[in-house]
């Protein structure tokens, strides 16, 4: 083995992510398409210098580290756009926050090592005194993304509740707390950091309540062929929460450890 190439090998166990990418050049590196949005603030969103960051693309990047043989590169697309992007083979993987459902294990392959929880509740107007649980939807107009658990979450209650609630399908993000604030929606599907960062930055005037509907775990969604590279990604997440990357990600971006809530 030449000394040029036994230096290259060696970068590439101890290096940075890209000293890694180098170093593994001898050899295939695989490229893997994220798919993930930009308006999920502090999960998947474009900071002020216009850089795509938060939790989720940060677990990734830090996982790409880890990874040499692998380069994860992102694409940016409206969350309902995703799970069809993966369908056709224009993604391969998917980071937004994402949980399981049955609908989407037919489909797809979930990773079998959790990065997240997800605590999801009713929202409603803070001054709305009536709505204090899902039961108390029957008949009103409740705002989610397409595709989301969210949505899931409702057509789900529907089925067995004789369609009592009037589901309307949005974009999310700016076009649901709009229409809550303004009282055009009854209420939507979301999680309590969600509420707090919106009444925080935009005054949304949001309040959640009532018990949570579900503390799914999150996970990364994949292709039903993927499995090792999906194994490959539980490596890297068992070494991140192991030596505490993880966790301090959460802190650094969600405000706390959600980790331990998703072990």
């Amino acid at each position: 083995m030449s000394t040029s190439l036994a230096m290259m090998l060696i970068l590439a166990g101890c290096g940075t992510s890209s000293d890694s990418k180098v170093a593994s050049s001898e050899g295939d590196v695989k490229k893997v398409i994220v798919g993930t949005g930009t308006q999920f603030p502090n999960y998947c969103f474009i900071d002020d210098h216009g850089k795509l960051t938060g939790f989720d693309v940060e677990v990734v990047r830090e996982i790409d580290k880890r990874l040499p043989e692998y380069e994860f590169e992102f694409k940016t697309m409206e969350f309902s756009n995703l799970l069809l992007s993966l369908q056709t083979n224009k993604i391969d993987v998917i980071a937004h926050n994402m949980v399981k459902n049955p609908e989407r294990e037919k489909t797809f392959l979930f990773n079998g090592e959790p990065y997240n929880s997800s605590p999801t509740k009713v929202v409603v107007n803070q001054n709305n005194k009536t709505i204090k649980s899902i039961d108390d939807l029957k008949g009103k107009k409740v705002a989610v993304s397409a595709t989301s658990n969210a949505a899931y979450i409702l057509q789900r209650y529907n089925k067995t509740h004789n369609n009592a609630i009037n589901i309307v399908y949005s974009n999310g993000g700016d076009d649901i707390i709009n229409q809550l604030k303004t009282g055009r929606i009854d209420a939507t599907i979301s999680t309590q950091f969600t509420v707090d960062y919106n009444n925080r930055t935009v005054d949304a005037q949001q309040k959640a309540v009532g018990s949570p509907l579900a503390n799914d775990k999150v996970y990364f969604i994949l292709r039903k062929d993927e499995t090792a590279l999906s194994g490959k990604i539980d490596q890297a997440l068992k070494e991140m929460k192991s030596d505490g990357t993880l966790s301090k990600l959460s802190v650094k971006w969600l405000g706390q450890d959600y980790l331990k809530e998703a072990k």
